[in-house]
């Protein structure tokens, strides 16, 4: 596989130095790319990084995954309107083995092969790195009129940031740029790859090694995900779509992929999967034909929810986005796991009850109509249930006056009441 054009078919190119296709095709190369650990879990906005690492291994190259410690704990100022917070080495650290363990879904660190992946962290070499032989060392190659022409300076020091920037977040690519010099000195790495707002420090850092030892290295950039409606990719209302299920659930995972547009559709599957180019162009033909099926989204949700955590999680997903409408939903809810049930029926009016009341066999006009107010009235109830139009966890039920009882309780805790058609209420026993 070759793997600037694999990349550039899949639109994951942006920038790229002079010299650097020419320097891949000579044989098996080293790159790395910095991943932030300012969080115990990578979420989607870092998989664009890690599908590059990804492509660049099954092209036979060897990639380095450069956790940054040091760096985190300064923050980078690109596209940063101020300061971050900064990190303790003890929750670096954690972040790092966390981060790593998510990494080996995708890369290979553990073979005898010579390009399996290397993870490495900067606060390594930076933790007893004194500030005086850093400016003596670092400092004095790179002059301070080079820095200020960054774009990621300029803007910060323009009058839109009321914050200005500080000495430790102009300092920032010098500290990345010794990071470049550092892996092409100790593992003969000669390209970086980033987002393309990191072009600025990139540049930086292969400055630094041609005017430190005179060798040429280079960088690469991916574009900057974005949605086609404008707005920020990855982000929900609740926040970060996480790869960690402790953050995310598979099924929210899963539902984040299934409900993106048409057009993210056609753009994402080239960046976030490996399916190959006939096969993608085929699914865009048949997305063409009949967009109604969207068979782009089901592909893509299955692709990455499957990558990202295993095959079972997607296919507990996919049963469990058909609770409201199979055949077999009754079957499914007594299956999933409080997690997916909760975010399956996120948005559905909830009533606290009394798991005792229901252990002791209330009736359910009494529990639906006096304890929950799932229906204004029993004789409503009454009605309602005789037309069939009342079902428990999906089950219909024939008599307004049975008892409940802790075996209708999900995961000894819920009831998934259905009142007509679309009407849904989850009853919570405490």
């Amino acid at each position: 596989m070759d793997f600037i054009n694999e990349i550039k078919w899949r639109g994951m190119i942006h920038q790229m130095m002079p010299g650097t296709e020419e320097k891949l095709s000579e044989g098996m190369t080293t790159a790395y790319i910095g991943i932030d650990p300012t969080a115990d879990s990578l979420h989607i906005g870092h998989l664009v990084s890690v599908m590059m690492l990804k492509h660049f291994q099954r092209a036979g190259h060897k990639p380095i995954a450069l956790v940054g410690g040091a760096t985190g704990m300064i923050g980078d100022p690109s596209l940063k309107s101020q300061e971050r917070k900064l990190l303790d080495e003890q929750t670096l650290r954690h972040n790092q083995e966390a981060i790593k363990a998510q990494l080996s879904k995708f890369l290979d660190f553990d073979s005898d092969s010579p390009n399996a992946a290397v993870l490495v962290n900067n606060y390594d070499w930076m933790k007893n790195f004194s500030f005086l032989d850093f400016i003596r060392d670092v400092g004095k190659h790179i002059t301070v009129n080079y820095m200020m022409a960054k774009d990621s300076v300029k803007k910060r020091l323009s009058g839109d940031s009321q914050q200005g920037m500080s000495f430790t977040e102009f300092s920032y690519q010098l500290v990345q740029g010794y990071d470049f010099l550092t892996l092409f000195r100790d593992r003969n790495c000669v390209l970086q790859m980033g987002g393309s707002d990191q072009w600025g420090n990139m540049t930086t850092g292969s400055e630094l090694v041609r005017r430190t030892l005179g060798k040429e290295v280079y960088a690469l950039t991916f574009p900057l995900i974005t949605k086609a409606d404008g707005g920020k990719f990855g982000k929900t209302e609740s926040g970060n779509v996480w790869l960690d299920p402790r953050y995310t659930s598979p099924y929210k995972f899963y539902q984040f992929w299934l409900n993106v547009s048409d057009a993210d559709a056609e753009k994402y599957i080239k960046i976030f999967t490996e399916l190959p180019e006939e096969e993608v162009k085929a699914l865009v033909a048949e997305q063409a034909e009949n967009p109604g099926a969207r068979p782009l989204q089901k592909r893509l949700a299955k692709e990455v929810t499957t990558m990202v955590h295993s095959a079972a999680d997607y296919e507990a997903a996919v049963e469990a986005s058909q609770i409201l409408f199979s055949n077999k939903a009754a079957d499914i809810l007594h299956k999933i796991d409080e997690a997916t049930l909760l975010a399956v029926m996120e948005g559905v009016p909830t009533f606290d009850v009394s798991r005792a009341e229901i252990e002791d066999g209330i009736k359910l006009a009494d529990l639906l109509v006096d304890r929950a107010g799932v229906f204004p009235s029993k004789a409503e109830m009454r009605k309602m249930t005789q037309g069939g139009g009342v079902s428990i966890n999906k089950e219909k039920i024939s008599d307004a006056y049975a008892p409940a009882s802790a075996d209708m309780l999900l995961n000894g805790k819920y009831m998934l009441v259905q009142r007509g058609k679309k009407n849904y209420f989850l009853l919570i026993a405490k």
